[in-house]
Order: structure tokens, then sequence, then C-alpha cells
């Protein structure tokens, strides 16, 4: 019976594929010749990789295209654009300018480790040398002078989103933080016990403090000082005191890409490995409850359909109304990306259960294709993604976490061919393009 069930999800991959790939198009690189290497948007503003500022936007396309050049490496043109962002970005230097215990700040530093082992490779050890020394000027950062919760607040060593943001977790800095921190020990320091600790527990403080068991979803984001002025999104209440009130898809994208993308290296006899992992499984079981059964795509709020719309009435704070409009909720591209990804990804590392989600990642990937990929005069375009979406600080009471923010707030507006998409595209293509390979 068991061998029948295998044959039937074979069938249905084929089949899928076949629906996928019907004229034979590798979407990884029709996406980024399409766009990466072309323009995109960088929260609203248009962005030539090449020339692109040190972001983490920027960044995570130029990581996915240097992906998409490590599974296609004749596509020499995709490793020469991410050298010459690098290399733009540097100045001839070796360091770059990061903000104030801004996590956003270091992500893009992921791009490093592939360029230093192929320059090596290259014989250009100048180049190479240059690379390995911002990664650890930028790890260096992180680890010893980047902003954490003191010992008098639950949370005790999580790493503040930014200095603006005092005492808060957002899960969007899993991916930022905690995830070049891991590419950083792989690369360059492999055994080093304490580090890889330091890294499992961003993520085991920041699951306990934002997972709802009932609904099965993570919050946006969390702080330990709640009743700090630039926590005022934060509830005040037990059982998630500190939380936003919201679940919002792209940051549980970027938290479920950082679990994959830690587990695939982090040392599997390390203590916390079964920890993180039994995490990944918990993020996985929940997102499945909430993919549209008819799209295969999630929504901008996860917790709600297109039912669901701002109440018109917006956000009343100290006698100033925000975020009042009546749009509806929406199925969003970019977080829809980043569950492809680490469904497929999940899968093929064998941390996610294959027989459980093959055909969620399957239907997943197709949605995309579906709903948010159009063809154009360039080739391809990605639409419907949030541009941006924040907690505060206090000087920015829009910004508040509601609904209504995540649906009508100033900086939260649907755009097309954003890099926040673009890029989370090209990895989930990547993945479905290698298990279709096998």
């Amino acid at each position: 019976m068991k061998n029948y069930y295998w044959i039937i999800i074979l069938l249905i991959f084929i089949s899928c594929g076949e629906k996928q790939r019907k004229d034979d198009t590798v979407y990884s690189q029709k996406m980024v010749e399409s766009r990466a290497l072309k323009t995109f948007l960088s929260n609203t503003k248009e962005q030539q990789l090449a020339t692109a500022h040190w972001d983490y936007v920027p960044g995570l396309v130029a990581f996915s295209v240097l992906k998409a050049w490590e599974e296609y490496p004749d596509k020499t043109e995709y490793y020469d654009i991410v050298k010459q962002y690098a290399d733009h970005c540097l100045q001839g230097s070796d360091t770059v300018k990061v903000g104030e215990s801004n996590v956003d700040d270091l992500a893009a530093g992921k791009i490093f480790f592939t360029l230093y082992k192929e320059e090596l490779k290259r014989g250009n050890t100048t180049d190479a040398e240059r690379y390995k020394k911002c990664a650890t000027y930028l790890r260096d950062i992180l680890k010893y002078k980047h902003s954490r919760i003191d010992p008098s607040k639950p949370g005790t060593g999580g790493f503040f989103h930014k200095a603006q943001y005092p005492n808060q977790m957002w899960l969007d800095g899993l991916y930022m933080g905690a995830a070049f921190y891991a590419e950083w020990q792989k690369c360059f320091a492999e055994d080093d016990t304490e580090s890889w600790a330091d890294i499992a527990s961003q993520f085991k403080i920041i699951h306990q403090y934002t997972y709802n068991e009932n609904k099965k979803l993570n919050y946006h984001a969390w702080s330990a000082d709640p009743t700090d002025a630039n926590s005022f999104w934060a509830q005040q209440d037990d059982p998630h005191k500190g939380c936003s009130p919201e679940f919002w898809g792209r940051g549980m994208g970027w938290y479920f890409a950082a679990l994959v993308d830690v587990l695939e290296i982090m040392p599997q006899n390390h203590v916390d490995y079964p920890k993180l992992k039994d995490i990944a499984n918990q993020v996985a079981e929940g997102l499945a409850d909430y993919q549209d059964k008819e799209s295969g795509c999630w929504y901008q709020l996860l917790q709600y359909d297109n039912s669901k719309a701002a109440d018109n009435k917006g956000d009343t704070i100290n006698g100033d109304i925000y975020n009042q409009c009546d749009r509806t909720n929406y199925l969003e591209a970019s977080a829809s990306s980043m569950f492809t990804y680490a469904y497929f990804k999940g899968m093929r590392i064998g941390i996610l259960d294959k027989g459980k989600y093959t055909s969620l990642a399957i239907k997943a990937y197709q949605g995309l294709l579906d709903t948010f990929i159009k063809e154009d005069t360039d080739g391809i375009s990605i639409i419907q993604s949030c541009a941006s979406a924040g907690l505060g600080p206090a000087k920015d009471m829009s910004r508040t976490g509601t609904a209504n923010y995540y649906l009508c707030g100033k900086d939260v507006s649907i755009t097309q061919n954003e890099g926040k998409a673009i890029g989370p595209f090209i990895m989930a293509s990547l993945e479905y393009e290698l298990t279709n390979k096998k």
C-alpha cells in the first residue's frame, strides 16, 4: 500500500511539472534575466543590481542570483553581476556602512561566502580576502557589539531588531541576523559549539514568545518591554503579552526561510538541532492550515481570507486617526514564495515529511505561477507584493501592527517587481527545479 501511495505522489508531481513547464520555461532563470539583471524595486525605489546600495533588499536579490548561478554555472553573467554589486558596495575597502544595532544591515553579507570561495578558487586572493574580512566584520558586529535584551528582562540575549526598537525581536530579524551568523560559522568556524548555541537561542526565544498554540502561527514581533513608548503596539496582557496584534505573511516567510537555511548547515549533533527542527515542523504544520485551497497561495494577513477587510475607521491614537481605508486582505507574492521555498527545501534537507508536504508544495508553486507571474515585454513580472511593513517606533504612531495597518498603512502599498518578492520567487523556483531533476 505504501508503494502505491508514493507512485500516486510521483504521478501528481510529474503531471504538475508538465503543466508548470509546458513551454520548458526555467522560471528561476527567467526571473533573474527579466528582473534581477535589469531593474527591480526596493521599498518602492528602483534599483539596478550592479549599482544598488548596501541593503537587505538588493542583498536578497543578489543572493538569489548567486544561488541560481550555483545551480546553472554556465550562466556566468549571474555571478559577474553579484560580484559587481559586492565591489560597488565595498568601494575597494573591506567594510560596509551599517546602522547601530541594525540587524537588517547584515543580511546582504550572505553573498560574501560564495564570492570568497569562488575567488579563492580562481586565484584572486586579494578580493577573496576582502570578502572574508567584510563577512567577519559584520559577524563580529552582530556577535560582540549588537544590542541584546539584558538579564533583567525575559528573552535575555535576544538581538534587538534595531537600536530604535529597544528590546524588540521581529521575525524578520532571524533571516537577517541569525541566518547570516550561521553561514559565517559554517564557512569559517564550523565547530564553534557556543556560537551555534547563540544562534539557536535566537530562534528559541522568539518562538517561545511569539507562537500562538491555538492559531499555530507566530506574531510578527515581540517586545520584552511592552510598556516602552516604542512598543506602543504591543499587547499588554497575557497570554501573549508583548506580542504585536497580527500574523503577517512575510514576517513568517522570513522566519520559515531562516529556519530551513540554518538547519541545512547546523551540525546535526548539536544539542539545539532537535529543538530547531521541532520549531520548523510547528511552523510548517501551522502554515499548511492557512494555505488558500483554491490558489495554493497565502494571504497578507495569514489568519484571514479575502472576506477580511480594513474597517474604514482606522486606528485612533492620542486623538489622531491612522490607517483608514476599506481595502480587503489579498494573496501576497513574497510570503507565498518564501513559504514555497521553505517547504521544498525543508523536504530536500530531510527536516520536513515529504509524504505530508509534497502535494502542498507543488500546489503552492503552481499557485505562484498562476497568481503572481505575468508575461510582459521584459519577460515576466511578479505582482501583488507588500512593499514594506514594520512596527513603530514612537515617532511613527501609524505603524500599529493592526489589520488596518497591514492593509492600509502609508508604507504598506501593494506593488510589483519588488525585490522582496523577486528573490524568494527565484529561490522557490530553484528548489522546485532541483526536486524536478530527481
